[in-house]
């Protein structure tokens, strides 16, 4: 069952793979850019030497910047043409990156005790078995290794999300439903600051929603200490250069990122 559902999250993101490619090299992937990726790498902090693992690394943009800072890395993604899109930039970029298909719940060609780190960006949401992804990344960290990864904030961004907006069209209030929802659906979107948007196909991601407990006490029963939770905000600047974001700093957190190391 689980393999099945799998396959269909592969599938979509086969269908996604090239518009998205396309936009996220093209920089348009903006909360990505100014917000997530600055301050998830902060957490990360200093990869120089260590073995790391991107846990459903897309089309390896990420992957490359830790190796560009000195890791020795993986990347492992259920989307065949996400994972060809990587390895041809592997092939030009030459960084030592190796790349395979397949599932971060199943890793047979990974050893126990392998990695130092094992980082997910923005991926472990989109699996149906986040008890299996905790269950192997613990398998293949070394202990004492570190896990760090980037969610969509189980508490705000949930199936029923929506903002309302004030006589002016600024928002106001961000209204939360399906809280405790474990229907998993799919959510439809593109890439707003995108000067193409007008004209792209929607993204078709499915969702496997789940709560903060849900996120947190698996973590626990793994074997794994939490060290740290971020909620990343906005900063003004960002703020004024895109008003969009300006909900994301004074309602609610778009990001919920998370740093914990294998007992």
């Amino acid at each position: 069952m689980r393999e099945n559902r799998e396959l269909e999250v592969a599938e979509y993101w086969n269908a996604n793979a090239p518009v998205w490619i396309d936009q996220v090299e093209k920089g348009y992937d903006v909360y990505r850019e100014e917000l997530n990726n600055p301050a998830i790498f902060e957490l990360i902090g200093d990869v120089s030497g260590k073995s790391v693992l991107d846990a459903g690394c897309g089309e390896g943009r990420n992957t490359r910047l830790l190796a560009k800072q000195g890791a020795d890395v993986c990347g492992v993604d259920l989307a065949e043409a996400m994972i060809e899109r990587a390895k041809e930039e592997e092939a030009r970029t030459k960084l030592g990156i190796r790349y395979f298909t397949g599932s971060y719940c199943r890793m047979p060609y990974f050893q126990d005790s392998q990695f130092d780190l094992v980082v997910s960006f923005m991926a472990l949401m989109d699996g149906p078995d986040y008890e299996g992804a905790v269950s192997e990344i613990g398998r293949v960290l070394k202990p004492r290794g570190e896990l760090v990864f980037s969610i969509s904030h189980p508490c705000f961004m949930t199936s029923g999300y929506g903002w309302t907006t004030d006589q002016e069209g600024n928002k106001a209030k961000l209204t939360v439903g399906g809280y405790f929802s474990k229907e998993s659906y799919v959510e439809h979107w593109k890439f707003s600051h995108s000067p193409d948007a007008e004209h792209l196909p929607e993204f078709a991601i499915p969702r496997f929603p789940r709560t903060l407990c849900e996120y947190l006490n698996p973590l626990i029963e793994a074997g794994f200490r939490i060290e740290r939770l971020n909620e990343p905000r906005p900063s003004e600047e960002i703020c004024q250069r895109y008003p969009s974001f300006r909900g994301w700093r004074e309602l609610a957190a778009i990001f919920l990122h998370i740093k914990a190391h294998k007992l």
